[in-house]
């Protein structure tokens, strides 16, 4: 029993170091933006407005870290209310059919300091396919009211794997999608 007891206190001491935090997304202070060719002369910028999303970070290994993300197609917003309608509309990305983009990790790699590879599944018009996002870490802030942790990376993604065909020629095919995350921990401080 004596050495039951020891282990379990044991365990009990080592349990905070092995924790993972959890970090809900802030919006406010977020950005997911997008750039893609038009007429192969210049580029439209636009955003998603509304998402929202979880990271589990494990700061010991950050291997161990998972990130799951949800953005609503609908909010896409690109300064120009009729190009936005026809975004929305089933040329694009139909949002009545398919209303959220997602991604989830499935590993971490990482690559330096602060640098990393999230390798997850990324959902968008009705299309799952693997993909990587490399990350860097941008820093941590704390104060005795919460904890913030940024990130920011960019991918281009290819708009036809993901059956979004409308106006080839027109619309290009390569999107380039910046990411600029800030996250606030919700776990309780010790």
């Amino acid at each position: 029993m004596r050495l039951f007891k020891a282990f379990a206190a044991a365990t009990l001491l080592v349990l905070p170091a092995l924790a993972s935090s959890t970090y809900q997304i802030d919006p406010v202070h977020s950005e997911v933006s997008f750039r893609i060719r038009h007429l192969g002369l210049s580029k439209v910028y636009g955003r998603f407005v509304t998402y929202k999303g979880t990271l589990v970070l494990d700061e010991q290994d950050m291997t161990k870290s998972k990130v799951d993300v949800a953005i609503e197609a609908a909010s896409i917003n690109t300064e120009n209310a009729m190009r936005d309608k026809d975004l929305r509309s089933p040329h694009f990305f139909y949002v009545n059919q398919y209303p959220a983009v997602t991604f989830r990790s499935v590993s971490v790699k990482a690559l330096a300091k602060d640098r990393f590879e999230v390798i997850g599944d990324f959902s968008m018009h009705g299309v799952t396919k693997r993909i990587m996002i490399p990350i860097s870490a941008t820093g941590t802030t704390s104060s005795p009211k919460e904890t913030r942790v940024g990130f920011e990376g960019t991918l281009t993604l290819n708009r036809n794997d993901y059956a979004l065909t409308y106006m080839p020629g027109i619309v290009g095919e390569e999107v380039s999608i910046t990411l600029e995350i800030e996250a606030i921990k919700t776990d309780p401080k010790p």
